[in-house]
């Protein structure tokens, strides 16, 4: 939760009105960032890897739009027509041609989170290279960060979404597997795009 807000209040400085665009968007990270940032005024479009996800994101995460990526054989012109005005936060969870599509289409001073690139720690995804012409006319920023940098905003983030899951303007997803036994197939699913929000073992009931 703190990754969420942290990265898109703290380093991506998402403004009510903008536009923002979420990879991987209903994982863990991702279904949270989407959620903030709708109840912060902004239009918000996400991407995930199936039918049931992309639905799940546009009918109970209160996504503006969502698509499957997987179907999407141009990712800069599937982007372009979701951002017909361009990007002005990306939050990054994937890296690779993902990074490269949202950089291509960000506005003038557009920020870009950069919290995972899970689409290249397996190595079977060509590594993210940037248009940095874009990168520099643009003036875009990208930030690399991690949770424990911005602890000093953790009672903000505490404040917010306990407020928002109390009014149940906001939902936390959790995909549970019970038992030692499920620990591999839980974590290889992480890689897969198996599960949906938070990945959790439960390893006995008390």
């Amino acid at each position: 939760g703190l990754t969420a807000y942290a990265g898109l209040f703290e380093v991506g400085k998402a403004k009510k009105g903008e536009k923002v665009f979420v990879s991987a968007a209903s994982g863990s990270v991702g279904h949270l960032v989407g959620q903030f940032a709708k109840l912060h005024g902004c239009y918000v479009v996400g991407s995930a890897g199936s039918k049931a996800k992309v639905e799940l994101m546009k009918e109970k995460l209160g996504f503006d739009d969502a698509f499957n990526y997987k179907e999407e054989p141009d990712l800069k012109a599937t982007l372009k027509k979701y951002f017909p005005e361009g990007i002005d936060v990306y939050f990054d969870n994937v890296g690779g041609e993902m990074l490269e599509a949202a950089v291509d289409n960000m506005n003038a001073f557009g920020r870009v989170a950069v919290c995972g690139v899970i689409s290249e720690y397996t190595g079977k995804g060509r590594k993210a290279a940037p248009d940095m012409m874009d990168v520099i006319f643009r003036r875009i920023t990208i930030r690399g960060f991690l949770a424990a940098d911005f602890m000093c905003v953790f009672p903000d983030f505490m404040s917010a979404a306990c407020e928002h899951l109390g009014s149940g303007k906001m939902v936390s997803l959790e995909d549970i597997s019970i038992g030692l036994d499920s620990i591999p197939s839980a974590f290889v699913g992480l890689f897969d795009g198996g599960n949906l929000g938070k990945k959790i073992v439960q390893i006995a009931a008390e």
